[in-house]
Order: structure tokens, then sequence, then C-alpha cells
């Protein structure tokens, strides 16, 4: 059923947009079954869960962190993550920094921004985020990589108004990418889309689509 689930959403992915198989929640049987069918990029959203799946299961597993972290757990995932989706703060990326630098390690970020209409979602405001990117002092942090930036549109059945956020935030990457990083190859990811409006995601512009019960099923919390 996984591996069937998989080739579908697949086979809707046009080139350049990539599948981050959300299997936070679920055990290890589910990510072997993804696994065997092809999938390596999978994303986690709690520390203790991504690294307890880390150590059981493949090594060629590409581990992406799409949760909300916290500065005290970012040791943890540091040694072997290979991109953090969630970063919402700049005190945030000054400790990924640190914990990086410890392990020699560059550590690839997306920089989250709020584009819902919720409250309950993080990330910064256009603005903040300017003024953070402006200010220059994330070009010293030596062991973190921007890759790009990460949205949530409002969790709503509003077709239209889940097109505006994600066109909204495609219009703000293009701005940053010709603003403070057109000359760096490795930002081009743009992480946004899940199980229930990735096609919108996919058409506005995402690079990186990040499905969990349209492969595995819902979740046992």
């Amino acid at each position: 059923m996984i591996a069937e689930n998989l080739k579908q959403v697949l086979s809707e992915l046009p080139e350049g947009v990539r599948l981050v198989a959300v299997s936070k929640f679920h055990p290890n049987e589910a990510i072997e079954e993804a696994y065997r069918a092809g999938q390596r990029v999978f994303g986690e959203s709690k520390v203790q869960e991504m690294t307890a799946k880390y150590e059981s299961l493949p090594k060629d597993i590409e581990w992406h962190f799409i949760g909300h972290l916290q500065t005290n757990k970012i040791k943890y995932i540091v040694p072997y993550v290979a991109l953090i989706h969630g970063v919402d703060s700049y005190k945030l990326l000054v400790e990924i920094n640190r914990q990086a630098a410890k392990m020699g390690r560059t550590v690839n970020c997306l920089l989250q921004l709020h584009i819902a209409r919720e409250e309950t979602k993080f990330g910064f405001s256009f603005e903040e985020c300017r003024e953070m990117l402006a200010s220059g002092e994330w070009k010293d942090l030596a062991h973190v990589r921007i890759c790009g930036l990460m949205g949530m549109a409002t969790n709503t059945d509003n077709t239209e108004q889940i097109k505006a956020e994600f066109c909204s935030l495609d219009n703000f990457f293009q701005e940053v990418k010709s603003s403070w990083f057109a000359h760096e190859e490795s930002f081009r990811e743009l992480s946004m889309g899940m199980s229930h409006d990735y096609h919108e995601a996919i058409d506005a512009g995402s690079t990186l689509i990040r499905v969990g019960s349209r492969i595995f099923g819902e979740r046992n919390y």
C-alpha cells in the first residue's frame, strides 16, 4: 500500500521537485517499505524520534527536520541531519552554527516564513527576514548554509487563499535570491506543500513537498 501511494505521488511531481516523505509518528516498518520502493528522503518533527530512526535505519537515508526546533535539542541532530526546514529565528541559526562547528560540519538550513493566517504557525515575517538578511551578521556563520525558504499555508479549504499564500512566498524567495544569494548555487530550495495542498505549492514554485498521510495513511499519535 505504502509503495503504491508513494509511486502515485512521485508520478505527479514535475522535474525539479523532490518529495520529503513525512514519516513522523510512523514506525520503522513503514519507512522500510517506502525505502524498498526507492524513497530516500524522510521528514521528522521530533528530535528524539528522528535520532532513534537514524540509528536503526539504513545510513543512506537523507533526514530532514521539519518541526519546530528548540535550541537545546540541536546538538542531537547536527551530526547527521541533511536539511533543517524550520529555522524561524536568528538565535536558532547561531546555535546550529555553534553545534555544527563542534562537529566540523556545515548544516543546510531553510528560513521559515509565516505566510498563513493562523497564529499557531511559526516563522519570520517577510520584514523580519529582510532585516535579518540586511544586517549581514549571518554571513559570519561559517557552519550553516542557507539553502532557501520554507512556509506553510493556512489550513483551509479555500484553494484561492492557499495559492495566494504560496505565491507570496515564491515572490519573496525571488526577492531574497536576487538581493542576497544571487551568486549562491546552493540557494535554490522552496519547501512548501503538504498532503492536502502540494499541487498548489508545485504550481507556485515549490521544489520540496512534505507529504505524509497521502503516503503512509493517517497517523497514530
